[in-house]
Order: structure tokens, then sequence, then C-alpha cells
């Protein structure tokens, strides 16, 4: 497999560009160990001892140092580790890895976001939240379903007396732009229409 360029990374590391083979990413003392030098040949049982052996072990040693620091949904961790140039294939097979002794649980992870956050969210903002961090459908469903208890009425209340809303009589301009605001936070509007007082939809 020919060595196309090496070229310098930050942290003493080397991205090793191949004519017909994946890049791959390693230390400089790793460049020097298996002698991997621009305009030459790397034997193919040496690039998979590579790709495998090291790359491989180190993509999986990553996953876990990240799930250390804080729980994560299986999409962040994927985009993490591509994010540090990790190849697809060993992507999948460090995710593999740590779903495969409960590392990593969407189900848990959605169940434990509605739990911490639903004080404080609609259920259609944590919804909307859930689907941005890569959790299925189903998953977000069966855990607010499971564990979202709050009232959204006395809710959309609370956040009206911190806003000060219910201090004397508001013109219909304040009573839209406290509508939208809540509408956008995820409350229904019936429910934002009946803590609000007001019959009908604002126009």
């Amino acid at each position: 497999m020919l060595v196309q360029e090496l070229k310098d990374l930050p942290a003493k590391k080397v991205r090793v560009v191949f004519e017909d083979a994946e890049d791959l990413v390693l230390y400089r003392g790793e460049i020097r160990k298996y002698r991997i030098e621009e305009g030459e040949d790397l034997p193919e049982e040496e690039y998979h001892e590579i790709f495998y052996q090291v790359i491989g072990k180190r993509a999986k040693k990553r996953a876990m140092h990240l799930l250390e620091k804080m729980d994560r949904t299986e999409s962040n961790l994927r985009e993490k580790l591509r994010m540090n140039g990790y190849p697809q294939e060993l992507v999948d097979e460090a995710v593999d890895y740590v779903k495969r002794y409960h590392y990593i649980d969407d189900r848990r992870y959605a169940e434990n976001y509605v739990r911490f956050h639903q004080g404080q969210k609609s259920a259609a903002r944590l919804k909307m939240d859930l689907m941005r961090k890569g959790v299925s459908k189903d998953l977000i469903e069966q855990a607010l379903s499971q564990e979202y208890q709050s009232d959204e009425r006395k809710m959309i209340e609370q956040i009206l007396q911190k806003k000060g809303y219910f201090s004397g009589e508001k013109l219909p301009a304040e009573q839209r732009r406290m509508y939208g605001y809540l509408l956008r936070r995820g409350y229904k509007s019936s429910d934002i229409l009946h803590v609000m007082k007001c019959d009908d939809y604002l126009t």
C-alpha cells in the first residue's frame, strides 16, 4: 500500500495518506516504529495490524473516555469519534463494544433526560431536544410515557408569574408576545390560553 503523503497534525500526530486505502492517523512514534515513509509501500499485513490493533483499540478507549465524562446518545458518540478522525468501520466497532457492556443506552439516556428536565421543559420541548440528540422517536415516546409527570398548566403559570404577567392588565400586544414565547417553548395553545385567561387565539 503506497504512502502518498505524511501530514503533520497537532498533538504529535501524523495523517498517513495512502493511494488505495483509508487514511490513518498515528503518533510520530508509531510512524517511526512501523518505518512509514512517503513514497514507500506499507505491507498489507502491517496496515491491517495498525488499523485494527492500534487504531481500533484506541477508538474503543476514546469511546470509554468520552463516556466517563458524561452520558451520551449513540448518535453523539459516533459524531465525536468521527470528529476525532476514526474511520467509520472502527467507529462502528467502538460503539458496538460500549453497547455490549451497556456503557451506552439511548433508552436509559432518554428516561434520565426526561426525569431530570421535566420540571423546566414541556413534553414537546423535551421531545425536540432528544430528537436533536439522535434518539429514536419510539424511545422518546416511551420515555415520556414512563417518566413525564409535570403539570404543564402549572409550569406555564410559574413562568407567567416570574415574568410579572399577572401584575396589572396587559395590552393585546403584550399578551401576543407572551403567548408566542410560551408556544415556542413547546406548550400547548389550549393550556397557554387557559392560564392566560384568554378565551381564544390571540390575533
